[in-house]
């Protein structure tokens, strides 16, 4: 019987994503350049979900805690981002693109220290004290975090949108068409940086020692305790370094938008924790391939369905999935604590 449930459920995904593919290979034929330039905007969508989508991951995978504030914390780095890159900024033609490659590279690492300095306090105050309380609070817990930030920035800024600088190349000699599909640096930027972030993190948790800690604690927190690990650490450092790739996605988002609003976090947070589920929850990798899927999945929902039809279709996707595969795409089975 637990046979033929796995080969029923391996074929009713089978047949969702085979029906998605060809779907999308009929368009593709039909409008090569629309199907190619949506795919284009889709990458650097689902780029930007997979990074909001690891932090999710990661903190899922340690303490089994739905960090909802996470989303706000992406958000706030776009808001402290803009900020701080609004004094580097620079109008000159001349010494355009040398002032702002400096602004960017001071930027970027000051934002996502101090997204990652606010995720550690708010993990220290409000998560740490129920740690070990029944999970329904730290989970309303979360939920209030993610309010209180939201009420921060609304205070800050209001619930106007903020402008962002546009900080990077967008010239003639930045962008190209080939096809008819319009390529920008931005596109490219988005891509690669956060291709970048994400290879970083997968060699920092499987060769680094604090990486093998928060593996070790994933699977069993008190084992690793009993072996030397110290939890609390462990599961900081966690929090940390998954607001410093929250920070980073926030920078990047509002450099290729260059606009952003105090309320942003929560749909972009709950896309990117759907993310997380489709991929595989507790999945590094998973989560960044949910996110591309998902960033994917968006844009061509907007562009051959409608975008008041995007939600229903993400979520119906991701509904169909977990029925017939319930630990998500790659099939990384969570550990009972």
């Amino acid at each position: 019987m637990g046979r033929l449930g796995m080969s029923v459920g391996d074929f009713g995904f089978f047949v969702i994503g085979a029906t998605a593919v060809l779907l999308l290979a009929i368009q593709a034929v039909e409008h090569p350049s629309q199907f190619a330039q949506v795919l284009v905007f889709g990458l650097a969508d689902g780029a930007i979900y997979a990074l909001v989508a690891l932090g999710y991951t990661m903190v899922y995978g340690i303490i089994e805690l739905i960090n909802f504030a996470h989303g706000d914390v992406f958000t706030l780095g776009a808001y402290v981002g803009a900020t701080l890159m609004g004094f580097f900024a620079s109008t000159n033609e001349d010494s355009f693109l040398v002032a702002n490659l400096v602004a960017l590279l001071i930027t970027f690492p000051v934002v996502m220290l101090i997204m990652g300095a606010v995720n550690v306090t708010i993990e220290r105050v409000a998560y740490r004290p129920l740690r070990n309380a029944p999970r329904l609070a730290p989970l309303i817990t979360a939920i209030g975090m993610s309010f209180l930030l939201e009420g921060l920035m609304f205070l800050w800024h209001g619930p106007a949108t903020v402008h962002v600088p546009d900080l990077l190349p967008h010239g003639a000699g930045f962008q190209t068409t080939i096809g008819g599909v319009f390529i920008s640096f931005k596109d490219i930027f988005v891509v690669v940086a956060a291709a970048i972030l994400v290879t970083l993190l997968a060699v920092f948790i499987n060769r680094s020692k604090l990486g093998k800690a928060m593996r070790a604690t994933a699977q069993d927190r008190d084992a690793s305790q009993l072996m030397g690990i110290n939890i609390n650490r462990t599961i900081a450092a966690t929090f940390f370094i998954g607001a410093l790739l929250a920070g980073a996605g926030g920078m990047i988002w509002g450099l290729y938008f260059n606009t952003i609003t105090y309320n942003l976090g929560f749909r972009t947070g709950l896309v990117a924790f759907t993310s997380a589920v489709f991929g595989g929850i507790g999945n590094i990798p998973g989560a960044a391939l949910g996110g591309m899927v998902i960033g994917l999945t968006a844009a061509f929902s907007d562009s051959y369905i409608g975008s008041k039809w995007t939600q229903v279709v993400i979520f119906g996707i991701l509904i169909g999935v977990l029925v017939f595969r319930p630990t998500g795409l790659l099939g990384m089975r969570v550990p009972e604590k």
